[in-house]
C-alpha cells in the first residue's frame, strides 16, 4: 500500500508566512528593538518607513540568511541577515534602499548581507533609480572571515558602478569603522546624524591612543560636527532621525533619477524676470569689505530657496542647488566672509566634487564669482594647492552642461580661470558694473610692475598710491575684458536672474562633443 502525503491547506500556508515573515521583521527580536529605542535610534524598518510614501515599500530577499556555519552561524541563522532592502516611492519616485538593522547581527556585514544590497544596485541600475544607504553597522562580520572583506568589495563595486548613473545619498544612522566607511565615501552625498550613537572613522580611539598616544572621544575623532568641519566628508548634518529623512527627501527633489533624464522641474510661481531688488545693497564696492554671498544666491533662485551641500566646510566657496524659473541649478559661489574668499586646497575640492556631480546628472551650473585668488602660503603648497587647485579647472573644462559665470566683484589670476571663463567652456559671461578682472590685485600688480620705479622713488608711498589709481582705473571695472570680448555684457545687478533665466534658455539643449576616451585622468 502506497503511502499518500497530505499537502496542507492554503490557509495554514499563509498562516506560516504570516508567521515568518512577523519573525523577519522583527530583527534581532523584540529586546534587541528595545536596546535601539533606549539609545533613541529608530530599527532598519521603522526609518525605511519615513522614508518611503506609505505603503509603497517592497521588500527583496525577505528570507535570505548566512551561509557561513563557523563558530555557530548555521543554529542561529537570522531572517535578513541583518539588512532590509527593496524599493518604493518616494514623493511619487521610484527609489531603491537598504537599511542596515543593528538589532539583526549587530547590523554586521556578511556575504548574504552584501549580496542583498548588491541585487537593489542591480535593479536600480538597471531601471535608473536613485539609491539611498541607511548605514548602522557593527562592520565586518568576524565570523565569515575574508568572505565578509569580500562582501565589501562587492559593495564598493557597486556603489563605483552606480556612480554618475544613478544619484547615491547615504544616511549615517549609526557607527561605522574601518572599511565600512567607504561605501558611503563612495557615494553622492552623506546626511550625518548628530548624537553620541554616531560616528564613522577608520581606526577608533582606542588604536589611536595606542599607536599615537592620543586620547581622543568618539564623537571628536568622528563625530558629525567634525566630519562636517573639518574633514569634509559629510554633506549634510542631521538633528535626528526625522530630519535626516527630511533632508533625503528635499535633496532627491533637485536629482534626476539618472544620468538619461533632466532634473525635476516645479513651478515655483516665482517670475522668470523678477528684479532682484536691493542687492546692490549686499555687496560692497570697496573690495576689501567683505560679504555673504549667499545674500545674493537667496535673491537669485526662486523664492529664495538654496539647499547649500557642505554648508560648513570650505565656507570660503558655497556650492548647493536651486531653481531658476523652476529649473533645478547647482550653483559654485565665492564668499568673501571666509578667508576674504582666497581659493584654498579645501574649497578647490568641494567645488571640483560638486561640479562633476552636477555635469553627471545634466544640473546646469551657475558661477558667481568673487575672488582674489589662490591661497598663498607654505601650509597651502606643501600640502598640493597646485593639484588640488587643478581639480576645479578639469571638472570646469570637462562639464559639458550649461554654464553661466557672473562676476560681481574681484576675479583675480588662477581663480578667475578656475571659476569658469570662455577659454575654459563657458557658454555666457556676465558681469556686474562693480566687476574687477585681472590677473592680480592692484597692489600686488603695481609692486611687480613698477618695482624699479619704485625703488628709485624719493617717495615710494606717493608713487605706489598714483599707480595704484591707475591700475585701477584700468582694470577696476569689467569694460577692458568686455572691449576684448572676455565678457558677454555687463548688466545690472537687479537683472542678473533675468538674465541667468534666459541665458538658461537658450542653452536647454545645448550638446558638446567630447574626444572619446576611457576616462580622463583628473589630478587626484
Amino acid at each position: 500500500m502506497t503511502a499518500t502525503f497530505e499537502k496542507p491547506d492554503m490557509s495554514k500556508l499563509v498562516e506560516e508566512l504570516r508567521a515568518l515573515k512577523a519573525k523577519a521583521y522583527m530583527g534581532g527580536g523584540e529586546e534587541r528593538v528595545q536596546a535601539q529605542h533606549a539609545k533613541g535610534k529608530l530599527t532598519a524598518r521603522e526609518r525605511l518607513n519615513l522614508l518611503f510614501d506609505e505603503g509603497t515599500f517592497n521588500e527583496v530577499m525577505t528570507f535570505a540568511t548566512t551561509k557561513a556555519t563557523e563558530f555557530g552561524l548555521d543554529k542561529s541563522k537570522v531572517y535578513g541577515d541583518g539588512v532590509v532592502t527593496g524599493w518604493g516611492q518616494v514623493e511619487g519616485r521610484t527609489v531603491f534602499a537598504f537599511a542596515q538593522d543593528f538589532t539583526s547581527i549587530g547590523g554586521t556585514l556578511g556575504e548574504t548581507h552584501a549580496s542583498k544590497i548588491g541585487k537593489v544596485y542591480e535593479l536600480a541600475l538597471k531601471v535608473g533609480a536613485p539609491v539611498v544607504g541607511i548605514n548602522d553597522s557593527g562592520g565586518a562580520r568576524i565570523q565569515e572571515g575574508a568572505v565578509a572583506l569580500e562582501g565589501y568589495g562587492t559593495v564598493f563595486k557597486a556603489n563605483v558602478m552606480a556612480s554618475g548613473v544613478v544619484p547615491q545619498i547615504t544616511i549615517m544612522a549609526g557607527p561605522a569603522a574601518g572599511g565600512a566607511v567607504y561605501s558611503p565615501a563612495l557615494t553622492d552625498f552623506i546626511i550625518m546624524i548628530k548624537g553620541d550613537a554616531y560616528y564613522m572613522f577608520v581606526t577608533g580611539p582606542e588604536i589611536t591612543k595606542v599607536v599615537l598616544g592620543e586620547d581622543v572621544s568618539f564623537q571628536d575623532l568622528g563625530g558629525a560636527v567634525i566630519h562636517a568641519t573639518k574633514s569634509g566628508v559629510v554633506h549634510f548634518i542631521a538633528e535626528n532621525e526625522q530630519d535626516s529623512i527630511n533632508i533625503t527627501k528635499r535633496l532627491l527633489s533637485y536629482l534626476p533619477s539618472n544620468n538619461m533624464e533632466e532634473p525635476p522641474f516645479m513651478d515655483t510661481g516665482d517670475p522668470a524676470d523678477r528684479e532682484m531688488k536691493d542687492v546692490e545693497s549686499v555687496v560692497p564696492t570697496d573690495t576689501v569689505k567683505p560679504f555673504d554671498m549667499r545674500e545674493v544666491i537667496y535673491r537669485t533662485v526662486d523664492n529664495g530657496e538654496f539647499m547649500e551641500v557642505q554648508k560648513h566646510w570650505a565656507q570660503n566657496m558655497v556650492v548647493g542647488f536651486g531653481r531658476v524659473a523652476g529649473n533645478v541649478v547647482g550653483i559654485v559661489a565665492n564668499n568673501s566672509a571666509h578667508l576674504g574668499a582666497a581659493i584654498d586646497i579645501d574649497a578647490s575640492d568641494k567645488a571640483a566634487r560638486f561640479i562633476r556631480f552636477c555635469d553627471a546628472f545634466n544640473i546646469p551650473l551657475i558661477s558667481l564669482v568673487d575672488t582674489p585668488g589662490y591661497m598663498p602660503g607654505t601650509d597651502q603648497e606643501y600640502k598640493g594647492i597646485i593639484r588640488h587647485g587643478a581639480k576645479m579647472l578639469y571638472a570646469f573644462a570637462e562639464a559639458t552642461v550649461p554654464k553661466v559665470t557672473v562676476v560681481v566683484r574681484r576675479s583675480y589670476g588662477g581663480a578667475h580661470i578656475a571659476m569658469s571663463i570662455k577659454s575654459l567652456g563657458a557658454d555666457l559671461i556676465y558681469a556686474w558694473p562693480s566687476a574687477e578682472i585681472a590677473v592680480t590685485g592692484p597692489e600686488g600688480a603695481v609692486r611687480i610692475l613698477y618695482r624699479r620705479e619704485i625703488q628709485n622713488s624719493k617717495s615710494p608711498d606717493d608713487l605706489i598710491k598714483e599707480r595704484i589709481a591707475e591700475y585701477k582705473k584700468l582694470f577696476a571695472n569689467p569694460y577692458w575684458a568686455a572691449e576684448k570680448g572676455l565678457i558677454d555684457d555687463v548688466i545690472e545687478p537687479k537683472d542678473t536672474r533675468k538674465v541667468i533665466a534666459s541665458a538658461l534658455k537658450m542653452l536647454k539643449n545645448k550638446r558638446e562633443f567630447r574626444y572619446p576616451k576611457k576616462h580622463g585622468n583628473i589630478p587626484l
